[in-house]
Order: C-alpha cells, then sequence, then structure tokens
C-alpha cells in the first residue's frame, strides 16, 4: 500500500503542474495575439525605412554623389572595437527561446576575436545578463525589464549611447542580435549590422535603386538626413524589443504546450502503474486469504 501511495501522491502532483502549465500557456496565447498584432504593424515601417537609407548608403557609396560625409556610410574593413546589442527575455520557461541569442552572441564573438577585434557587450534582458554574469564576461550595459515592456524611449536610450560612441569613433561597428518571430511556431535570429550601414542590405533591390527617382544634391539640407538616421536607429531597436517580445511568447506557448502534452502523457503512465500496482496488491491479499483458509482445514 505503501507503493501506492506514493504513486498516487506523483499523480497529483504532475496533475497540479499541468494544471499550471496549461494556465501559462493560456497566459501566453492571450498576449501573443497582442504583440504579434504589433510586430507585424511595426514591420511594415521598420523595412521601408531600412530600405530607404540602404538606398541612400547604396547611392553614396556607388557613385559618390551627395554632400554628406558620415561614418555611418563608410563600410569599415578592419574594425578594431565592435559594440554588440543583444536581446533576452526577462523570464524563463520559453524552450530554447533565450539560449539561441546567447549562443549567437558567443560565436559573433569568437569571430570578431579570430580577427583581434575588441568586443564590447549591451545587454537587454536579465536571462542574457545573468548568463553572461555567471560566465564572467564583462558587460558595458545592462538593461533589465525592458524586454518585457518595450517602449520607445528606452529603446532611444539604448541604442543612443552605441551610437553616439560609434559617430565619435569609439567604435567601428554596431551590431544588434536578437530572436524575432516568424509564426506561432517559429522564431527567426537575426543579427543586423546597425552602423554603418551595409548599402548592401537589400541586394535584391539593386534594380530598384538604380532606377528610383531619388536624387542626393551637394546643397541637401543635412538635417533631414541626420533625422532620418536618427530614426533609423531608433527604429530599428524599438522594433527589435517588439519582435522578440512576440518571439518569447511564441515560444513560450509553444514549451508550455509541449509541458501540458508531457504532463499528460506522465499522468496516463502513472495511472497504468498505479492499477497494475492495485492488481497486484488484491492479488496478493487473496492469496492470503485463501491460503489461511487452507491452513485451517
Amino acid at each position: 500500500m505503501a507503493n501506492l501511495k506514493e504513486i498516487k501522491r506523483k499523480i497529483k502532483s504532475v496533475q497540479n503542474t499541468q494544471k499550471t502549465t496549461r494556465a501559462m500557456k493560456l497566459v501566453s496565447t492571450a498576449k501573443l495575439r497582442k504583440a504579434e498584432e504589433v510586430a507585424k504593424q511595426s514591420r511594415v515601417y521598420a523595412d521601408k525605412i531600412n530600405e530607404v537609407l540602404s538606398e541612400i548608403a547604396f547611392k553614396i557609396n556607388q557613385y559618390k554623389v551627395g554632400g554628406v560625409k558620415s561614418r555611418f556610410f563608410e563600410s569599415t574593413q578592419n574594425p578594431s572595437k565592435v559594440d554588440i546589442i543583444f536581446v533576452t527575455a526577462d523570464k524563463g520557461l520559453c524552450g530554447g527561446f533565450n539560449i539561441q541569442t546567447i549562443k549567437a552572441v558567443k560565436k559573433l564573438m569568437e569571430e570578431y576575436k579570430e580577427k583581434k577585434v575588441k568586443v564590447r557587450l549591451r545587454a537587454v534582458g536579465r536571462k542574457g545578463i545573468e548568463f553572461f554574469n555567471f560566465q564572467g564576461i564583462e558587460l558595458l550595459k545592462e538593461y533589465k525589464s525592458i524586454s518585457s515592456a518595450p517602449n520607445y524611449e528606452k529603446a532611444q536610450e539604448i541604442v543612443g549611447e552605441a551610437i553616439d560612441d560609434f559617430e565619435a569613433g569609439l567604435t567601428d561597428e554596431v551590431v544588434l542580435v536578437h530572436n524575432g518571430y516568424l509564426n506561432m511556431i517559429s522564431q527567426e535570429l537575426k543579427q543586423n549590422h546597425l552602423a554603418p550601414i551595409d548599402p548592401m542590405k537589400y541586394e535584391a533591390k539593386q534594380e530598384e535603386h538604380l532606377k528610383s527617382m531619388m536624387v542626393l544634391e551637394p546643397e541637401d539640407d543635412e538635417k533631414i538626413l541626420v533625422e532620418l538616421l536618427k530614426k533609423y536607429f531608433e527604429y530599428n531597436m524599438y522594433y527589435a524589443l517588439i519582435d522578440s517580445l512576440a518571439a518569447e511568447h511564441s515560444a513560450r506557448m509553444q514549451a508550455m504546450d509541449n509541458a501540458t502534452n508531457n504532463a499528460k502523457d506522465r499522468v496516463d503512465a502513472l495511472n497504468i502503474a498505479y492499477n497494475k500496482a492495485r492488481q497486484e496488491s488484491i492479488t496478493t491479499e487473496l492469496i492470503e486469504i485463501i491460503s489461511g483458509v487452507e491452513s485451517m482445514k
């Protein structure tokens, strides 16, 4: 009977876990719907501003036109110092969502290290911060409680410091890494080289760039371009936070669904074990009763 009690206790424990994971799945599903809609709307603007800046960079680099001279449009063949901004979640229980981003950052660091390039890390999200702190890897900046509640002002702050250092010549590249939303069951790792702006970023659109009516003149007011650049950096950072949050909810929903199904399978297996143990117990009791009656004859 002690064995039966132990199995029954395990069944109850797994059932409680199953209730928790099912509830977490429902919460993540509800949050995902809202985050997915915001991410889709933001993606349109982000893609368009990226295309515009890529076209400007293409024309400046290929045709040496316009009066703009800026580090943002000068490709660096041999960088000496790079800033990597990466986004992870503030919470766990979302499968391999966080570790995929962390692995991508570590791989990027190794690639730069082979080229003898110094890397500075700007971490957004508690999970990424905790991992690199545990590994003893220095973080230049740490931002917590932002990835779970993105806002434009915080995005400005995060990317603003990195871009200021780049413009001042303290760094040669700024790279943004995050795990983005692909669909309800998949995430897509994204590496965006924010600065300098890559003129080949939209290589498939080169023909469109050539046919474009956009003209850069030496007397063009650089204030317009400066404002456009500012919006480009800020919105890419903001979109990365939104995209990452949608992907996080998607990953957690999927992870909790798998956990719920695994808990159900475990309960079924324990119920079978319980019934077998109960049958064995009953059989043993019957044998003892029959043996006792036979001995009294």
